[in-house]
């Protein structure tokens, strides 16, 4: 860490946000996983979701950081994405069922996903971003589906599925942010990140580019 570095918490258990920031040289120092009830609120959109469900993480791991001495000023940086068909938010499977009717909401058609950023610097300002990709899945056949519903990766996955994974052979178009829709758009948080007075390093350039 540079010398006045303020410390990094990242609010998230997620090795796919942990691993995005790990490829621009970002390491953070602490690790807050933050658990919430990540129901909709009635007629809420998917994008306000999203925005509301980030800055909630990023609220209650300040208030554990705030009773450690040795994360004192530090910086909190936390993330949701919602993924939808429409105004219909297509949540976190974590039944058989449940992904069942992701997948066919999904096959064939494209969907949106809304990726939010929230940063609280060590003086309790807030920064927030909301990151929309649009994604159009293959229409998939049966074998396709149940093969990918067997493997298991679907579970507490945005919309039940993972672009990094197995699905991202469904996946038909992209049009937006890559990272957003696995998980954290790097553009904007390092622009969250730089602003707020925290130096990327991109230390991944010391090695050089390989032909």
């Amino acid at each position: 860490m540079a010398v006045g570095q303020p410390k990094l918490v990242l609010a998230s258990g997620s090795a796919r946000r942990l691993a995005l920031l790990q490829q621009v040289g970002v390491q953070p120092d602490v690790l807050r996983p933050i658990e919430l009830d990540e129901t909709p609120k009635h007629r809420e959109l998917p994008r306000v979701l999203a925005r509301r469900l980030a800055r909630e993480k990023a609220e209650a791991a300040r208030a554990t950081v705030e009773r450690d001495e040795a994360l004192k000023g530090a910086l909190i940086v936390a993330a949701d994405t919602v993924v939808a068909a429409g105004r219909r938010v297509i949540a976190k499977p974590e039944m058989l069922e449940e992904a069942t009717a992701a997948l066919r909401q999904l096959s064939g058609r494209a969907h949106r996903v809304f990726t939010a950023v929230c940063l609280i610097d060590g003086h309790g300002r807030r920064r927030e971003r909301v990151v929309q990709a649009r994604v159009r899945f293959k229409r998939l056949s049966r074998d396709e589906m149940e093969s990918y519903l067997a493997s298991g990766e679907w579970r507490g996955k945005a919309g039940g599925y993972a672009i990094q994974g197995i699905a991202g052979a469904f996946v038909a178009n992209i049009v937006g942010s890559y990272s957003a829709v696995v998980g954290l758009p790097l553009y904007e948080t390092v622009n969250l990140l730089t602003g707020a007075g925290y130096k990327v390093p991109f230390n991944w350039l010391a090695g050089g580019v390989e032909a």
